[in-house]
């Protein structure tokens, strides 16, 4: 580690605390935490494929054409439990589990639209309800643009 050369040395003292808290902290339970994570993301792609397996049966799709209604109602459902209070108690123990999936999209635009309903429809919900899932629908437009562009340029 690179210390700040314009920050002043810790004393004797400032050490001895930091290695006392760093001995006093718990350490977090990793492999729980990982086997967790595992388990509560197969079942988010268990119920995925199973909305794709039913809108192809129930509609006569191919399974391609499915994914695009079940990832929408995947979407759905973790905007609703997010609403209703329940997607955080779940993600608690979940962890990624249910971050990383569409889930987790869904839950980081009803969480800020939620929390900032007060300051009213535009300057609250409109203007903050992408604030943490603004840069990555930024990041994944763009790139799908210039894949295409170079998909376009160079493929056909």
């Amino acid at each position: 580690m690179v210390r700040d050369p314009k920050k002043k040395p810790l004393t004797v003292d400032q050490k001895r605390y930091t290695e006392m808290v760093r001995d006093l902290v718990p350490k977090p339970p990793y492999f729980r935490n990982a086997v967790l994570a595992f388990i509560f993301g197969g079942l988010v792609c268990v119920f995925g494929q199973f909305f794709t397996d039913v809108y192809r049966i129930t509609f006569h799709m191919s399974s391609k054409e499915a994914g695009n209604p079940a990832v929408a109602t995947m979407i759905f459902i973790g905007a609703l439990l997010t609403g209703l209070g329940v997607f955080d108690k779940i993600a608690r123990y979940a962890g990624a589990g249910l971050a990383v999936p569409v889930t987790g999209f869904a839950n980081s635009i009803v969480a800020s639209a939620l929390e900032f309903k007060k300051e009213g429809l535009v300057f609250g919900v409109g203007s903050k309800m992408f604030l943490l899932a603004g840069s990555p629908i930024t990041f994944g437009v763009v790139t799908a643009f210039v894949v295409g562009l170079i998909y376009a340029l160079f493929v056909f």
